[in-house]
């Protein structure tokens, strides 16, 4: 493990990297890694809670904010340490918690997704602070969760419920996220597609299948409902998102039997959708073709998923404007401002304060062999610096 950095001396994002992947923090194990930020944070003045959040039916989740400063302007990294598992290390050419630095890069589950996004704000805070002699003219805050990988139910949701009842009144936010495609510079996040997830079950009636007429199927009803919601597009796109889209994941029948006609038959499916939608004109949609598909002859069921989130775009010109300043600083490249992709944590803070992502190269995020250039590691920890430099400026 990297040594601790004391109040004057910043930490080396890529060492610091290395030893939060040496924490085997896969969702919703801690791992260690919290631990380790706080032994690097607290030295340096900020003051570091770890609240544990509880819900039934849910693991508990280790949480973790830290602050330093006080008043406006008040500025919150967020992020999250929790890792998805890593499958067989055997596939691995440097071990998946080895924090190995090798080959320019540093190796392991995590590096990108996103403990590297952690280290290198991390770095360029307490470089920041350290060249100020103390506190910012204003307020810093990280906001680091161990449930974002998971059912995102015990951390970033009611990590900000927390701090808002702890009098914490944010005024922008950085989540640190893997956002660029290709190259460092690529692209910021403003923004994100809505989330909606249902199930479709079909109630049929159980049966020989000798004696189909003594039975009804619900499979061949099913893929009726199904052709109906994907006969059309829902859209072709807005000014700032890509067109909707609608897919089936799982279809579920529970029958192991070859001879026996199930009595009912369900569809999972996902729905990402732009701001031309809202969950509720969705769900019409949605009931209004399924009910046109069924007829008087088809049972069904329309159940939507909890959890669902709407879609955002951020307008804080500020906060886009000086973040975009320092990436074409440091990368030379002025990148795009996009809404692709999945969700993140910025649907729920996006409810508290402008929001924007902004983080390394994304291309082995969840694969085997997942790692992060030391090069970008360099430069996001100057670009986050930059941007500190500006935003208290």
């Amino acid at each position: 493990m990297p040594p601790v950095p004391d109040a004057a001396t910043p930490a080396d994002p890529a060492q610091l990297l290395s030893a939060l992947i040496r924490c085997p923090s896969v969702t919703p194990a801690e791992g260690g890694a919290l631990a380790l930020l706080e032994s690097v944070l607290a030295p340096a003045g900020f003051m570091v809670s770890r609240p544990v959040f509880r819900e039934a039916g849910t693991p508990d989740v280790e949480n973790l904010f830290a602050t330093i400063g006080s008043g406006a302007p008040h500025l919150v990294f967020a992020g999250h340490t929790d890792v998805v598992p890593p499958g067989d290390p055997a596939r691995w050419s440097h071990g998946p918690f080895a924090g190995d630095i090798a080959d320019g890069f540093v190796h392991g589950r995590g590096a990108v997704d996103m403990k590297g996004g952690i280290a290198a704000f991390v770095a360029a805070a307490l470089g920041y602070l350290a060249d100020r002699g103390g506190a910012p003219s204003g307020t810093i805050s990280l906001l680091i969760t161990g449930d974002e990988e998971g059912p995102s139910v015990n951390g970033t949701v009611k990590l900000l419920d927390w701090a808002a009842k702890n009098g914490h009144r944010f005024d922008a936010a950085i989540v640190g996220e893997p956002t660029n495609p290709k190259r460092l510079g690529d692209a910021i996040k403003v923004g994100r597609r809505g989330s909606l997830s249902g199930r479709i079950t079909v109630f049929g009636r159980q049966g020989h299948v000798a004696y189909p007429h003594l039975a009804i199927n619900p499979i061949p009803q099913l893929t009726k409902l199904i052709r109906r919601v994907t006969a059309e597009a829902l859209d072709e796109g807005s000014e700032r998102f890509d067109p909707s889209n609608l897919e089936f994941v799982g279809l579920d029948v529970d029958n192991t039997a070859w001879n026996v006609i199930p009595a009912e038959a369900s569809a999972r499916f996902n729905i990402r959708f732009n701001d031309q939608w809202t969950v509720a004109t969705l769900e019409a949609w949605l009931a209004a073709r399924l009910d046109e598909a069924a007829g008087n002859e088809i049972a069904y069921e329309l159940e939507l998923m909890e959890g669902a989130s709407e879609s955002f775009l951020t307008h804080s010109a500020e906060l886009i404007d000086s973040l975009t300043n320092a990436v074409e600083a440091v990368t030379g490249r002025r990148p795009e401002l996009s809404t692709s992709g999945g969700t993140s944590d910025a649907r729920f803070i996006k409810d508290y304060c402008p929001v924007v992502e902004f983080g390394l190269v994304g291309e082995t995020m969840h694969q085997v062999d997942e790692r992060a250039a030391v090069e970008d590691l360099v430069a996001l920890t100057a670009i986050y610096r930059r941007f500190l430099d500006d935003w208290f400026g």
